[in-house]
């Protein structure tokens, strides 16, 4: 059922769905920024300077989850030759190389107050940086390799070598002595993270979340025109 996409009944479909996005985007994030800005509290330590927080978190969690949501699109397209999952792996990577440098611009910003630096060769830090380098590979992979057949096999090894990195950003700072503190939020444990900041933290994810979708659509449609001006019924 994955093997044939035929352009114009997904084109239909994905032309469309933008301002639906775009119009929940505005929505939640006029949300999330009047909790993250005026309604959420200051730290009692790191004062007004934790709001970066709304933005750099939300950035660094959706940036790992495109990497890793590429790389499975990559592996399963890959063993079963499904092109179109490395069509939606390549409309993703744009979105997700943003939100990595926007963690890392933030990060900097939030540790120049924090930790007195602009920038510390930190494990989370350095690692996120490696990733980001992963990103930037993959996307002139796509640009330097014509042959389809080699480009998705250069992008599959990209992108199982980047996923190592993802581990180790999550539990650097349980492996290692790191600058950044320990997770504040955990699935299987109580999270130490106040509900005053929790929500309007899972409220910009929710908003970045959909700004990612966004711009997967735009890039995806792009494509998809690219399929049918060369007059392709077929991915």
């Amino acid at each position: 059922m994955f093997k044939y996409f035929e352009p114009n009944k997904i084109f239909s479909i994905t032309s469309k769905a933008p301002k639906y996005v775009l119009f929940l985007f505005i929505v939640i994030l006029s949300i999330g920024l009047t909790e993250a800005l005026i309604l959420s509290p200051e730290d009692y330590k790191q004062s007004h300077s934790v709001r970066i927080m709304y933005v750099h978190v939300p950035a660094a969690w959706i940036s790992l989850g495109i990497f890793s949501a590429i790389t499975f699109l990559s592996i399963v397209g890959y063993i079963f030759k499904i092109r179109n999952f490395f069509l939606i792996a390549k409309s993703l990577a744009p979105s997700g190389l943003v939100f990595n440098i926007i963690a890392l611009v933030t990060g900097s910003i939030w540790g120049k107050p924090t930790w007195g630096t602009w920038w510390a060769w930190d494990a989370r830090i350095t690692s996120m940086l490696i990733l980001a380098l992963f990103y930037i590979m993959y996307l002139v992979a796509w640009r330097i390799f014509e042959d389809k057949d080699k480009v998705f096999k250069v992008t599959s090894i990209i992108t199982i070598l980047g996923i190592i990195n993802v581990p180790i950003i999550k539990y650097s700072v349980d492996w290692w002595n790191t600058l950044h503190q320990p997770a504040s939020i955990n699935i299987l444990s109580k999270s130490s993270i106040h509900i005053s900041m929790l929500f309007p933290l899972m409220t910009m994810t929710a908003a970045f979340a959909l700004f990612s979708l966004l711009i997967f659509l735009m890039k995806y449609n792009t494509e998809l025109i690219k399929i049918k001006n060369k007059g392709l019924d077929r991915l």
